[in-house]
């Protein structure tokens, strides 16, 4: 198969994370057969300090002629520090969701034997813990107009908007996820408060017949905060609007015990991106301290739900395992003894799947 990719590193420990990401689908595509093909693309500060612009019209044109994008992180303090700034980074981010059609964030939750110990909650609470985590990515407050502040300063509004279609969608989708795993579905929505929300379930009522043989449950938001924490095993998919999901999927990101472990897939109209959920982390950039599992994870994301070619992603789960069982892991998650480079674990992986036999 020929597969053509977009590499967007982005800013902080992007450049350092993709490209051992990178490494690890070259050596995938090495191994199997296939012919990869990629291009680089700039996206974030980066690209605000070099052309003005956080996604640059280049990057999106070199985006849509891609079969998949692998991308790294967004965000500089240089931004982050002036609440004035009238172009910044994460404005990028949110026209490459709006432009490429990224309506839905896929984020697998799930703990790793050997991290238990990091997890702030108990072991038994967690372990065995894996969930899908479906976020709901191109409308709600993040999108919807009219959004800005009165001519004093003083009064600031946002407005939260959602159509029946962008609603089907993602629940459809969220369906046919459950399906493949133990069929189960919660809609998280605070329909006792919101009138979007009530639009939410009331389409769920609708189409929760069309699958009867997945069980749904409806629940509010701030409930559903606290079960993920008193009993996270409990979830299989669940499935949300664009604010509730970026504050629910990073509570649930912490139980499993590093923020530098999980992967996310964003599913498009045109193409998907494919991407970790950690920050630039701008402290740690050059430093080759990074942890690039969750990056070299996406890459597996990327060969199952953008190639199908699920073999190959199945192999980079079982290189990130090994790894983390030897012990090959950055500074973060290292338990007892050394502590490895970002570089260094990255070629580890490399020369496990290489040594692997098909």
């Amino acid at each position: 198969m020929k597969l053509n990719i977009a590499v967007l590193p982005g800013d902080g420990i992007g450049p350092e994370i993709t490209e051992q990401a990178l490494k690890v689908t070259q050596a995938v595509c090495e191994k199997f057969g296939h012919e990869l093909n990629y291009k680089h693309g700039i996206t974030g500060a980066c690209a605000i300090d070099s052309v003005g612009n956080p996604y640059p019209d280049e990057t999106h044109e070199l985006c849509m002629n891609s079969d998949a994008v692998l991308f790294g992180a967004i965000g500089s303090p240089k931004y982050d520090n002036d609440p004035s700034a009238k172009v910044r980074p994460e404005q990028g981010l949110l026209n490459m969701r709006k432009k490429l059609g990224l309506y839905a964030n896929i984020r697998p939750v799930a703990t790793f034997p050997s991290l238990l110990h990091k997890s702030p909650l108990r072991a038994d609470l967690v372990e065995g813990a894996d969930f899908m985590c479906i976020r709901e990515l191109t409308g709600g407050l993040y999108f919807g107009r009219p959004q800005g502040r009165s001519e004093d300063g003083n009064t600031a509004y946002d407005t939260c908007i959602y159509t029946r279609e962008e609603v089907e969608r993602i629940l459809h989708l969220s369906y046919k996820f459950a399906r493949q795993r133990n069929k189960k579905v919660t809609i998280v929505d605070k329909a006792n408060v919101l009138a979007t929300s009530r639009l939410w379930r009331q389409i769920g009522q609708e189409i929760a017949p069309q699958y009867p043989d997945v069980e749904t449950e409806f629940m509010f938001v701030d409930n559903a905060a606290m079960r993920i924490i008193q009993w996270p095993k409990s979830f299989d998919v669940l499935v949300t609007e664009n604010l509730f999901g970026d504050i629910l999927t990073d509570e649930a990101s912490v139980i499993t015990g590093s923020l530098g472990m999980l992967p996310s897939a964003s599913i498009g109209v045109h193409t998907s991106v494919f991407e970790p959920i950690h920050g630039s982390y701008p402290q740690a950039a050059g430093k080759n301290i990074a942890n690039p599992l969750a990056t070299i994870l996406s890459a597996a994301l990327m060969f199952e739900y953008a190639f199908s070619l699920m073999e190959e992603g199945k192999l980079i789960r079982e290189a990130v395992d090994a790894s983390m069982e030897q012990g090959i892991v950055t500074e973060d998650i290292a338990s007892t003894g050394k502590a490895y480079k970002t570089s260094e674990v990255g070629e580890w992986i490399v020369d496990f799947i290489r040594k692997t036999k098909k």
